[in-house]
């Protein structure tokens, strides 16, 4: 199966005073299932993990909604308050959904970089290696050392780095966010989605890519990337099949298998019961 591990839908009636804003014209509609079908179809793309993108329970109900009609929908990662004291409530509530595979707190947008490294995160955290969910890390190069202490911390939990952590590819700001990637990799439950880079590129997009997705090929390994598309975000840098085709053509062809679907089947468990603690 080839499989795209990020993508999102929307509505703009949900999303009032909410990203994204009027002058991104690309993307500022509606987003929906019926969008996305023929670009699938045309990538010859089988299935896919939905991902939030509001700080909002509402937002999971309805991405668990379209999932539930929409059957190339194979795993939602949603959103709920990992701090609150009814978090773990909360995550046993939401994870009775199938297709829930895990939770993706907004860090990039959060003032306060060292968040995810607070020991108040460990009721919730526990609930979901309970209940064999996976944690997705939107984050910034400024706070891939903040992951990486909590990373250390959860090895039992599986963690996926969004979009690469976003590196800074316009600035060349390459040398620290080699260096704190290098030692999040160390970490066996650790793996990397190879997205969202065409869209931090800039001025660069698309040479400006390949270093840096070479480079987490490098370190990760070709068993812990994961590609995904970042759709309809990335309709701000480039298209869905051409994105693909440049994935395409840097992973290396005997890679394809692992990094364009079967990463994403066994890290989400896409299709399969979840993987509960004992």
């Amino acid at each position: 199966m080839r499989i795209d591990s990020h993508q999102h839908f929307w509505r703009l009636a949900d999303r009032a005073g909410q990203w994204p804003p009027a002058e991104l014209a690309a993307i500022h509609r509606d987003f929906m299932p019926e969008d996305l079908q023929p670009l699938l179809a045309e990538a010859k793309v089988d299935g896919t993990v939905l991902v939030q993108t509001m700080e909002n329970e509402a937002d999971t109900r309805f991405m668990l909604e379209l999932a539930d009609c929409t059957p190339f929908i194979l795993g939602v990662v949603g959103w709920t308050d990992l701090k609150s004291p009814d978090a773990p409530a909360a995550i046993a509530r939401l994870a009775q959904h199938p297709k829930l595979k895990g939770f993706r707190p907004m860090l990039q947008d959060i003032a306060d970089d060292r968040w995810i490294d607070d020991p108040a995160l460990k009721p919730a955290l526990c609930a979901m290696i309970d209940h064999g969910l996976v944690f997705d890390a939107l984050v910034l190069p400024r706070q891939l050392d903040a992951l990486l202490d909590f990373a250390r911390r959860s090895t039992r939990l599986p963690i996926v780095i969004d979009h690469c952590a976003k590196p800074l590819i316009a600035e060349g700001r390459f040398v620290d966010w080699y260096a704190r990637m290098k030692a999040l990799a160390e970490l066996p439950n650790v793996h990397c989605k190879l997205s969202g880079l065409l869209t931090e590129a800039g001025d660069q997009k698309p040479a400006g890519v390949r270093p840096y997705a070479e480079t987490v090929l490098d370190l990760f390994g070709p068993e812990r990337v994961i590609w995904g598309s970042d759709w309809p975000v990335l309709r701000l840098a480039g298209d869905y099949r051409a994105w693909l085709a440049q994935c395409l053509d840097i992973v290396p062809a005997e890679h394809h298998e692992p990094v364009f679907g079967d990463n994403a089947v066994r890290f989400y468990n896409l299709g399969g019961e979840r993987r509960r603690s004992s």
